[in-house]
């Protein structure tokens, strides 16, 4: 380098904080600034950009992994609890894994490798888990199975993902967007009846009724619903007759259902866990264990229904007969951890 030419620096954004996600450097490296994060963490927060894997400890205490022994992570996401379970593996056996974004698990599968743990040790498929039987003839039988049905943070945070009605963005929410339609479209599939159907069925919506009415007025008045922030204006319009005192904690807890209900029917949530949870028995070698982590009462349902039918066949020796939840020190220090549901099963 001459005495004239400067180092390169980095691209600053301008202003203080950076406004765009695509501005946001940390959000896209949060593991090169462990201290920022810790600092998050520390106030409740989860930082952008990554995932705070919940439940951890009582995941690893349940399957007692030991080194040899074969594992499947239906969800893989951040790689998380993943990374959790290999360390137990001690590099003897191995973990496959199935995300069916394609984004974030590339990104994980080159953070795990950095880490050490390449193709030998971890097997991630870009497909969904409830073909989890396919993985299985390429396997052999599972020793552990971990599923966490909830959608990771880095998906939310992401606003070109459309998951959150916080942030602008297109009204996307597939968990792959290459594969399927976006919610925007699925909409203008379906008739008010079928509108208010999905928000009853996904998420228990009350004001299911008039928000079905209102979306298909929008589009017989040759409007578009097409954006996060015209979902979320809409639905404010919607309930505008809601006292001002109640009104806009009302208006978020809408939002947060309606944008719930239209995510698990966009990527099919719940066939995809019906089919996940009729092939469990036949890939779970004897005494294999499976854990569930559920954020829906829902998908909880068919979980707690099925452990039950195949305990009642003799099929599985123990289920968890309470829903385990993460404990209050956790979720102090992750709020996104109380809405978690854990049910186990272990096969005969």
């Amino acid at each position: 380098m001459t005495e004239n030419q400067k180092p390169k620096r980095r691209a600053r954004y301008k202003g203080t904080h950076p406004k765009t996600f695509k501005e946001k450097y940390k959000e896209h490296n949060p593991e090169k600034y462990s201290d920022e994060i810790e600092k998050a963490i520390q106030r409740g927060n989860t930082p952008a950009g990554m995932h705070i894997s919940i439940a951890v400890n009582e995941i690893l205490e349940f399957f007692q992994i030991k080194p040899g022994q074969i594992g499947f992570d239906a969800t893989l996401g951040y790689g998380g609890h993943t990374l959790e379970m290999l360390k137990c593996l001690e590099h003897q056996g191995c973990i496959f894994a199935t995300d069916v974004d394609p984004i974030e698990s590339q990104k994980t599968k080159a953070r795990l490798e950095s880490l050490g743990y390449g193709e030998d040790m971890l097997k991630i498929r870009n497909m969904n888990f409830s073909e989890i039987d396919k993985i299985s003839k390429e396997a052999g039988k599972f020793d552990f199975i971990l599923a966490d049905l909830g959608v990771s943070s880095m998906q939310i945070d992401n606003p070109d993902r459309g998951f959150t009605y916080k942030r602008e963005g297109p009204l996307d929410l597939r968990l792959n967007p290459e594969k399927g339609v976006s919610a925007a479209e699925r909409l203008k599939e379906m008739n008010q009846y079928e509108i208010e159907g999905m928000l009853l069925e996904n998420s228990d919506e009350p004001h299911a009724e008039i928000i079905s009415k209102a979306i298909i007025n929008r589009f017989e008045e040759g409007e578009k619903i097409e954006t996060t922030s015209q979902l979320r204006n809409l639905i404010e319009d919607t309930l505008n007759f809601i006292p001002s005192k109640n009104r806009d904690q009302e208006i978020k807890k809408t939002c947060q259902r309606v944008f719930q209900a239209l995510r698990i029917d966009v990527n099919q949530e719940f066939e995809v866990l019906y089919d996940f949870l009729e092939k469990l028995p036949d890939v779970l070698a004897p005494n294999g264990k499976v854990l569930i982590m559920s954020f829906h009462s829902g998908e909880d349902r068919l979980v707690k229904k099925s452990f039950k039918n195949y305990y009642r066949e003799g099929i599985y020796s123990e289920i968890s007969t309470d829903v385990i939840r993460p404990s209050a020190e956790e979720c102090n220090r992750n709020p996104r951890a109380r809405s978690t549901k854990i049910r186990f099963a272990i096969r005969a």
